[in-house]
């Protein structure tokens, strides 16, 4: 079973379609197509929405036919310069001291007694 108003979209291919529309809108449809299946027709509120909503539509198709996770190119050169940065503020940081625990914070102090109940005498 499904929720209402979903369906499994494995096997479909998301595209634009303007020949949906004839008014000022036709650049912000796009539809959802697979052969021997159902169609769907959506319209964004703009035409950057629109291809934004294929492009991550087929992004997460390309997800799940691979047993591999996709990347997108500028996520993985933002995530390279991270981690460089980071290697490189760690280098600088080596005398970096460990928070001591908060002695409010062990044992039974960090529970509450609720109304009803009995405490636990252990």
């Amino acid at each position: 079973k499904q929720p209402k108003g979903s369906f499994p979209i494995e096997h479909y291919r998301a595209r634009p379609a303007s020949q949906l529309r004839k008014d000022s809108r036709k650049k912000c449809c796009f539809e959802l197509i697979c052969p021997g299946k159902r169609s769907y027709e959506f319209t964004a509120p703009s035409p950057a929405e629109a291809e934004d909503w294929v492009e991550q539509i087929q992004f997460l198709l390309k997800d799940l036919s691979s047993l591999t996770i996709p990347c997108d190119e500028d996520e993985e050169e933002e995530e390279e310069l991270l981690d460089s940065s980071d290697s490189m503020n760690n280098s600088h940081n080596s005398t970096l001291i460990p928070e001591e625990p908060s002695p409010e914070l062990e044992g039974d102090d960090i529970y509450e007694v609720m109304p009803g109940e009995l405490p636990n005498s252990q």
